[in-house]
């Protein structure tokens, strides 16, 4: 059979895996629940990420690789990559392992080789960027704390803060303040803001929200349009400074866009994303990527084990890309 990689993805709310040759030929794949160390533990993470691994094997007719390929949610720094690539070796699924953070899954699906930018808007917001000599670019990640801004979760705050404001006058007037409660069947933001705080409205729900705010932006309100703007200039904020970081700004360079928010092409966000990287950064090709994050982990592990002619596209075919 030669050499093997075991492809693994796993994101806050599930895991896909696969094993794949060389020659771009899928064995068997699996998926399984999300991968959350933060949450439950790193052991706990493992043993539930052992589920899912072992059934892929298991079809494959394998009991080990040549290679893992783990891009991991949680893997946010370089010594929590290096932790995990050590518990992933532990388990004796692959010779050799390489662990990283999960939006690299995403550029690499992207992308014919490992070179160019992703920023990936959905939950949260992340951007990585690779050469092919291995240089990276990335960041924390972590939220407002890190400097971040944005995603689904921080956009239906913004949306909501908004709302409040003008609903009680301290802030100017927006279509927000009829169009989020109103999502719900509820009269009010004050009435939103009690479900949500008495969890009538369980806080899981709050992610609906943005839908709604792009969809009163597109009708016109200025304030819902501040904000994707907003979002727009965090996305190509992320992507330049990724650029200039890796010396790829004078260079024609994929940037990647991903994740729920990016890939819904909203028109306004994704328009004005276009036009400010048009502006400063005007060797960037801008393109929408919805090519499963595993093949990316795949073709990074194909990367590092070598290929044979033609893998990559027999392997882009299977996952329709």
């Amino acid at each position: 059979m030669g050499l093997t990689v075991l492809a693994v993805d796993a994101g806050n709310s599930k895991t896909d895996v696969a094993i794949v040759t060389t020659d771009g030929e899928v064995l068997a794949t699996a998926r399984g629940g999300g991968f959350r160390p933060p949450a439950v533990g790193v052991d706990t993470a493992m043993d539930d990420l052992a589920g899912t691994v072992t059934r892929a094997l298991t079809a494959a007719g394998l009991t080990s690789v040549t290679h893992v390929s783990a891009c991991l949610a949680n893997a946010d720094f370089p010594v929590e990559e290096e932790r995990l690539a050590t518990a992933v070796h532990a388990r004796g699924w692959g010779t050799t392992v390489t662990v990283r953070n999960d939006t690299f899954a995403i550029l690499r699906a992207g992308v014919t080789e490992p070179r160019g930018v992703a920023v990936v808007c959905g939950a949260g917001i992340n951007c990585v960027g690779m050469r092919p000599d291995g240089r990276t670019a990335r960041f924390p990640a972590l939220g407002r704390v890190s400097g971040d801004w944005g995603g689904g979760w921080g956009l239906s705050e913004e949306a909501l803060w908004h709302a409040s404001r003008a609903e009680d006058g301290r802030g100017a007037p927006t279509a927000l303040s009829h169009t989020l409660p109103a999502h719900f069947g509820l009269p009010s933001v004050y009435a939103l803001v009690e479900a949500l705080h008495l969890e009538h409205v369980p806080a899981l729900r709050r992610h609906e929200l943005t839908p709604v705010l792009f969809a009163t932006a597109s009708d016109g309100d200025p304030i819902a349009r501040t904000i994707v703007e907003r979002q727009a200039e965090e996305v190509v904020a992320m992507a330049v400074v990724a650029l200039t970081r890796l010396d790829l700004l004078s260079e024609e360079t994929p940037v990647l866009l991903g994740g729920g928010v990016l890939a819904a092409r909203h028109p306004q966000l994704n328009e004005h994303i276009t036009h400010l990287l048009t502006a400063r950064a005007p060797k960037a090709v801008p393109q929408v990527v919805t090519a499963s994050p595993v093949l990316g982990a795949a073709l990074l592990g194909l990367d590092r084990v070598g290929t044979r002619e033609g893998a990559q596209e027999r392997l882009r075919q299977y996952y329709g890309v």
